[in-house]
């Protein structure tokens, strides 16, 4: 027994992933962490970082964390609001001025849309809760994805922040800021306010005031060559249920850094790494006597921004299929859990969390003090309900 959490339940956690994913060939190996009242009461690697080359999953192996970067760029951003940089309401032309004539889509495809004013200005919050009007640009659902597409990803990569905002201030939002939720580049926008208003290189920023800081060695836009043999590789999944390379450690892209630095999901880290930058959320913004947020901040950052306490789905612009999403709103950087009744799940109204496209996953569930983090590389994420039955796992463990 350790901080409340039962020592034989959490062995069920590695039984089930070890029988049900790595025996059966559907994922590598995975890493997890489960930690209460600041105690690390589980820390378990399973099975192959690279399959391939029989190399196994370590404490201390570096993964591709694609969308938990959010985090990491929410939390740089709201310590910049912290000393008064900026407001939420704040138009995002008052920092990047090429945002100010941005229209909304009405019909045609790329270039020749027709193209209308927006209600009001896109804000920061709009930017930080996903109401934007951005995409992604993965889908084929709407011309504006589609445009996305056309301009390519291969031309975001190579574009500096600065030229990449000003690219894409030039298409139309998908819906006018505010009215709608959608999942999007708006976090990477983020990244680059957190350039403008610190006057400093958004990369150098987060190391200078996260990662050095917290001794977060380990994260990084790249990976350098001395620590290349503790990076994972990558895998897709096969029509036949099995898994074959996506992205090997050693023709990795993450091997030179990117000219487009992404803050919505650009980082590498170790479970060591991000769960130090967790801990100064669940600790109310402050670690090993330094703070780096206020506890009014973090309550602001997991309150439920979408309106009328609406949830994901009930104010998405193309609702998602999942239906549990029912159950689940908006703050600022993180999903929010609302009605547990809804996501037909144990756990604790409020407790936030978010994942990343490789099938990692993180939550802390403020009532219960708890912090998880599970790390994998199989992208999507989604191919298999894996926080939901981790979820579950880790639950079962509470015994006070």
């Amino acid at each position: 027994m350790t901080a409340g959490l039962s020592s034989e339940r959490l062995k069920r956690i590695d039984q089930h992933f070890q029988e049900k994913y790595i025996d059966t060939g559907k994922l590598p190996g995975v890493l997890t962490l489960v930690a209460r009242r600041g105690e690390i009461a589980h820390f378990s690697a399973l099975g192959m970082m690279d399959v391939e080359n029989n190399k196994p999953t370590n404490e201390d192996t570096i993964f591709r964390i694609y969308s938990m970067t959010k985090a990491i760029t929410t939390v740089a951003l709201m310590m910049l609001y912290e000393e008064g940089k900026f407001q939420l309401n704040d138009p995002v032309h008052m920092y990047l001025p090429e945002w100010e004539n941005t229209e909304v889509w009405v019909s045609g495809e790329y270039p020749d849309f027709k193209s209308r004013p927006q209600d009001r200005p896109m804000t920061i919050r709009d930017l930080l809760s996903h109401q934007s009007g951005l995409t992604y640009g993965f889908n084929d659902t709407n011309a504006v994805d589609r445009a996305y597409q056309q301009i390519g990803w291969e031309t975001m990569l190579s574009s500096p922040l600065p030229e990449w905002s000003k690219l894409l201030a030039k298409l139309p939002l998908l819906f006018s800021p505010g009215t709608a939720w959608n999942y999007s580049l708006a976090t990477d926008l983020c990244g680059y306010l957190v350039q403008v208003l610190a006057d400093q290189p958004f990369d150098e920023y987060l190391q200078e005031r996260i990662f050095d800081p917290l001794g977060m060695v380990d994260t990084s836009f790249s990976i350098s060559d001395d620590k290349l043999d503790r990076f994972a590789a990558c895998y897709e999944p096969t029509p036949d249920g099995g898994m074959k390379p996506q992205d090997p450690q050693f023709t990795s892209a993450y091997r030179k850094k990117p000219a487009w630095i992404s803050g919505g999901g650009g980082l590498v880290s170790t479970t060591m790494d991000y769960y130090r930058f967790l801990q100064v959320l669940a600790n109310n913004g402050k670690s090993d006597g330094r703070r780096y947020l206020s506890r009014k901040t973090i309550e602001l950052m997991t309150a439920n921004h979408l309106p009328d306490g609406k949830s994901v789905i009930d104010h998405a612009f193309t609702p998602p299929p999942d239906e549990h999403r029912r159950g689940e709103g908006w703050g600022l950087g993180f999903s929010i859990a609302l009605d547990h009744g809804k996501t037909q799940i144990a756990g604790s109204p409020g407790q936030y969390s978010w994942g990343g496209a490789a099938s990692t996953e993180f939550w802390i569930d403020p009532t219960e003090e708890l912090v998880v983090i599970f790390m994998t590389q199989l992208l999507p994420s989604g191919t298999y309900p894996i926080k939901r039955e981790l979820q579950v796992l880790v639950n079962a463990a509470i015994d006070d």
